[in-house]
């Protein structure tokens, strides 16, 4: 038996680019991720589909298993403007909920997250979440900090030509965006050449 047999990982996934820094970093550490793809924070359900073909071809290039569920989820977010609720952390625990529950379901061990990824996310509180939820399931949450090797997996993304988004996800973030008429006319024509 081989004893640096690669260790099955789930990795929670917000988009292709955000996952090529931690894939390669996981597989250099003799892990086997599958990618798991559940973002109802994402918003309009065109963004979504965007995001998400995104990955699927940084699936087919890096030949990992890739699972998704869900969709977008708009009126859910809509629901949390203006109210008492932390819409990073509501949004942050849903996901990574989510991804807890399908590893325990489905014979993972561990799993992670490639929001750990990004310089522009709450680090500290997402690593909180993610070991509430592996205590609650009885699992391991691999609190990584990959955000060193950001700007290199945007390099990655750019040589295989996956989408980059210009906002975080949701419709709120989007409203707040400084390219947020751009993406608006982004997402209309996408809209349009689908109907």
């Amino acid at each position: 038996m081989n004893i640096h047999q690669n260790k099955d990982i789930l990795l929670h996934t917000c988009c292709g680019p955000c996952a090529e820094y931690p894939v390669q970093e996981l597989l250099a550490a003799s892990y086997a991720p599958s990618l798991y793809y559940f973002n109802p924070n994402i918003q309009p359900q065109v963004e979504w589909q965007r995001r998400f073909e995104s990955l699927q071809k940084l699936s087919e290039i890096s030949g990992l298993p890739l699972i998704a569920e869900g969709g977008s989820q708009t009126e859910r977010w809509l629901e949390i403007e203006g109210s008492r609720i932390n819409r990073c952390r509501f949004c942050y625990r849903t996901r990574l909920e989510k991804a807890a529950q399908y590893a325990r379901s489905h014979g993972y061990r561990i799993f992670t997250t490639t929001l750990l990824v990004s310089p522009y996310q709450q680090h500290d509180l997402i690593i909180e979440i993610g070991h509430e939820l592996a205590k609650e399931y009885g699992l391991e949450f691999l609190a990584a900090d990959w955000r060193s090797g950001y700007r290199q997996g945007q390099q990655m993304a750019k040589e295989h030509d996956l989408y980059r988004q210009r906002y975080c996800g949701c419709i709120i973030s989007l409203s707040e965006s400084y390219y947020k008429d751009k993406i608006k006319i982004e997402h209309d024509n996408l809209t349009q050449s689908v109907n």
